[in-house]
Parts: structure tokens; C-alpha cells; sequence
């Protein structure tokens, strides 16, 4: 089931790599918490971007959300 869900959620995280790769960044999945909250990075121009808040919730976390709809939230996770 876990692992169902990873390859889920890695499924939409390509259809939104594309977009974020043409910006010159991209996106990784760390982890899944209860099967219902999305752990992820945002890397290379992403980070620190100004629009990267506004690009998690309406780009990522609806694209996640669209492929498993119990998914409830999406946290960008920053590199330290």
C-alpha cells in the first residue's frame, strides 16, 4: 500500500518536474506521514524563490492531490 502510494505521488511529481526543471529547479519526495501528508524539497532555483509558497499549494499539492486525493498536505521540507 505504501509503496503503491510513493510511486503515486512520484507519478504526479513528474508532470509537475517539467515546469519546475524550465525554471531551473525541481522537486524530490522525502516522505509520505500517515499516507496523508507529503513530505518534499524543492531544489536549485526553487529554493528561496518568492513564488515557491504560491507554487507548493497550487501547483504541487493539486497536482499530488489529483493522482491520491487523501493526500492532505504537502510541506516543502528546506535543505539545511
Amino acid at each position: 500500500m505504501q509503496e503503491q502510494l510513493r510511486l503515486t505521488i512520484e507519478k504526479a511529481l513528474d508532470e509537475i518536474r517539467p515546469f519546475l526543471q524550465n525554471d531551473g529547479g525541481d522537486i524530490s519526495l522525502l516522505s509520505i506521514e500517515d499516507g496523508k501528508i507529503v513530505k518534499v524539497q524543492l531544489e536549485g532555483a526553487c529554493v528561496g524563490c518568492s513564488v515557491n509558497q504560491m507554487t507548493l499549494k497550487s501547483g504541487v499539492e493539486m497536482t499530488i492531490k489529483k493522482y491520491a486525493p487523501q493526500i492532505e498536505q504537502v510541506i516543502n521540507i528546506e535543505a539545511k
